[in-house]
């Protein structure tokens, strides 16, 4: 069912890019409808794409500072579409909620960002500085070629973003209500501990690596890794998978495969962690292999001008100010903050992201692109 209201302009942008269905690295045109919108308002526009992925980059003023809004298009699958109360790609509005796959995460903060750039640009075609969009179609996949790939090419070139926005789903309970100023970094593990298959009625024909595997598991669960520090809870490490055994149940298995990860703080490195995980495991005498997949180290965007602009767009907006966080999983920032930028993240709720029926308020909607809006005010004429 649709509402018979008008849409705001960011509500009919928003709608738009939800009925195009861009599973991940898909744009499905959402850039090229972008791309048209702020070129007709005097944006330099650049296509960069990198294997399957479409990057878009559109800047507007060639002095500093570099303000950018980042964001991206894909989306991840709708799980099974007979299971969503609204249609995932109608983009259809009940009770004025907007539903569809990417209405929080996160087309509907690129709306609200695409609709606070231009309505900055009509007010102040002389702005001082850049205003930009960096937005990619490979944030929920692998993340290669997406942001990642158009930051170096832009390092490459010179060119240095001193702010960035970026539009991800941060707020809890209310919209505004949560800014995120860093992340933890990501780092996971596959390990392989060898023993002995055999027969379990003669265990000493065999080595069974659950067994041996069990006290040290033991020591890497109750490790502390660090205690945290002002912005960051300490370092946690949690097993995801572990897996053993031919499926028969008289059989001593010959390996056991297990998948750990650590969300860890600035107040360790990805190489200490590695080296205190093996001096764990060689101190209980362990047959193993292990590999490592880094999914990005921690970064914090200290309160500074940037956190403060944003902090008063949103009071300026909804009455009061978020809270400065850095919960949550990994996001496209990690890639921009090692540039030196002071990078934050504000979004709608997240309550609802890659859910069944994921949806957002349309009145948050509104309230993106103003604070978008007021924070490159603040920006510019500051």
């Amino acid at each position: 069912m649709n509402d018979s209201t008008a849409d705001s302009d960011a509500v009919a942008l928003a709608r738009e890019l939800i009925r195009r269905q861009s599973i991940t690295p898909s744009d499905a045109g959402c850039q090229d409808l972008i791309a048209e919108r702020l070129a007709a308002l005097g944006f330099d526009i650049e296509r960069l794409p990198f294997g399957e992925v479409d990057n878009l980059w559109a800047r507007h003023g060639t002095e500093g500072p570099l303000i950018v809004f980042a964001g991206h298009t894909d989306v991840v699958p709708t799980g099974p579409a007979e299971r969503w109360t609204e249609s995932p790609f109608a983009a259809n509005i009940h009770d004025g909620m907007l539903y569809g796959r990417g209405a929080a995460d996160m087309k509907g903060s690129v709306a609200s960002m695409v609709v606070a750039a231009e309505r900055f640009v009509r007010e102040h075609p002389d702005h001082a500085g850049s205003i930009a969009l960096l937005i990619t179609s490979d944030e929920e996949g692998p993340a290669v070629d997406g942001t990642k790939r158009v930051v170096d090419t832009l390092v490459e070139r010179g060119v240095w973003i001193d702010y960035c926005l970026v539009g991800e789903p941060s707020s809890n309970v209310q919209f505004g209500d949560t800014v995120k100023i860093g992340r933890r970094g990501s780092l996971t593990a596959h390990l392989t501990v060898h023993g002995l298959q055999g027969h379990v009625a003669y265990p000493a024909r065999g080595r069974n690596p659950v067994h041996d595997l069990g006290p040290a598991l033991a020591e890497l669960i109750a490790t502390q890794w660090d205690t945290g520090n002002e912005h960051f809870p300490p370092t946690s490490f949690q097993v995801s998978n572990i897996h053993a055994g031919t499926g028969a149940d008289n059989v001593i298995p010959g390996h056991v495969d297990v998948v750990f990860n650590f969300r860890y703080s600035t107040e360790c490195t990805a190489e200490g962690l590695g080296t205190r995980t093996r001096e764990i495991l060689d101190r209980h005498d362990l047959d193993y292999e292990l590999q490592w997949r880094h999914g990005g180290d921690p970064f914090l965007t200290e309160p500074g001008p940037l956190t403060e602009a944003l902090s008063a767009a949103v009071e300026d907006t909804v009455g009061y100010r978020p809270a400065l966080a850095t919960t949550g999983g990994t996001s496209d920032a990690r890639f921009i903050a090692p540039t030196g930028a002071q990078v934050i993240e504000l979004g709608p709720l997240n309550a609802t992201i890659h859910q069944i029926d994921e949806h957002i308020a349309t009145a948050d909607l509104d309230r993106m692109a103003d604070v978008s809006r007021r924070l490159l005010e603040r920006l510019t004429t500051a």
